[in-house]
């Protein structure tokens, strides 16, 4: 069980170091240049508690591996309270969300073509 969490917490950290790209890639300074200064500081501000709070379940989950294996429960909470906010994140991102008209650059041609496979299956 243990190798499984520290699994999970190094996933999160690669989820959080690929959606470093996400600004480049969506081209948010382009984007985000129309709207209102204090609404694109609040873009941002959120992504970075977005990104904290990645940080965070990652540590947690690193730093109380034992704790988690052995069914505490704190540790199961945290662990139902990081499971909820994952898959609401992939119901969002696969529901709600169509990133394809800003994934048009040679790199992301393969992302397109996962997200057009999932999306109309």
């Amino acid at each position: 069980m243990k190798p499984l969490l520290q699994l999970a917490a190094a996933v999160q950290l690669l989820i959080l170091i690929a959606s470093a790209l996400t600004p480049r890639v969506l081209d948010w300074r382009r984007n985000l240049a129309a709207l209102h200064p204090f609404l694109r500081k609040l873009f941002w501000v959120y992504g970075g508690f977005i990104v904290m709070v990645i940080i965070a379940f990652a540590a947690l989950t690193f730093r109380h591996t034992d704790a988690m294996a052995a069914h505490e429960p704190v540790a199961r909470s945290l662990c139902l309270f990081i499971a909820i906010f994952w898959g609401a994140r992939l119901f969002v991102q696969f529901a709600i969300f169509d990133a394809r008209p800003f994934l048009t650059t040679g790199s992301t041609k393969p992302v397109i073509t996962r997200l057009r496979s999932f999306s109309h299956s």
